[in-house]
């Protein structure tokens, strides 16, 4: 239980912790952050991790003057194509094993089943939409080295989708994040950016 509520309360005051950070290590934020997002697009163990709320808040505190913003957005596009095409390794190396096991207690097997899915309905353009959905956007790169989609085809989607992804994101949280009814409503405004990115899932359920 104290985990969650560690989990809970980093997430709800993302940008408060975001600065703590800065503060302790300076430059090496950008590693940091470089890691976490690399590890929500390029692990299936770990989509519990920030991706969408992290880059928004980090484009909040870009517009403070705290992080340069066009170092982070390369960091981040990095980052997120970096982490695409790991988990699209293994799942073509490893992903068949792990599909046949149970469910352990941090991969899902619903998760990939949900995936799966997903990626029948649209395709291809899956890695690009994927993007904008917390878990799919996890599982999407390792179902597509599953199902062996030409790498080619594969990296097209991943580069396009991670660049349009930490752009919108960012960029939204440059230009909206200062404002003071969104400062002052900070989390509320995640919580709301959360809830759009699930709701195509929401939908479909």
């Amino acid at each position: 239980m104290e985990l969650i509520a560690w989990f809970l309360d980093i997430f709800l005051h993302l940008d408060q912790h975001l600065n703590t950070i800065i503060q302790l290590f300076g430059v090496w934020t950008y590693l940091i952050v470089f890691i976490v997002i690399f590890c929500e697009t390029g692990l299936v163990v770990t989509p519990f991790l920030p991706g969408d709320s992290l880059i928004f808040a980090l484009g909040t505190i870009a517009a403070l003057g705290s992080l340069e913003f066009k170092l982070l957005l390369l960091t981040l596009i990095v980052a997120a194509i970096a982490g695409d095409s790991v988990n699209y390794a293994l799942g073509k190396f490893v992903g068949p094993r792990i599909f046949h096991q149970k469910a352990g207690r941090f991969f899902k097997r619903e998760y990939l089943d949900k995936t799966y899915r997903f990626y029948e309905k649209h395709g291809g353009k899956t890695i690009f939409l994927a993007r904008f959905i917390p878990i799919i956007r996890t599982f999407a790169p390792f179902v597509a080295g599953i199902g062996s989609m030409s790498y080619s085809r594969f990296i097209f989607y991943n580069i396009s989708g991670g660049v349009t992804w930490v752009t919108l994101f960012l960029s939204s949280g440059y230009y909206f994040g200062a404002i003071p009814l969104v400062k002052h409503n900070f989390t509320l405004v995640i919580l709301a950016i959360v809830f759009i990115s699930i709701l195509p899932v929401i939908i479909e359920f």
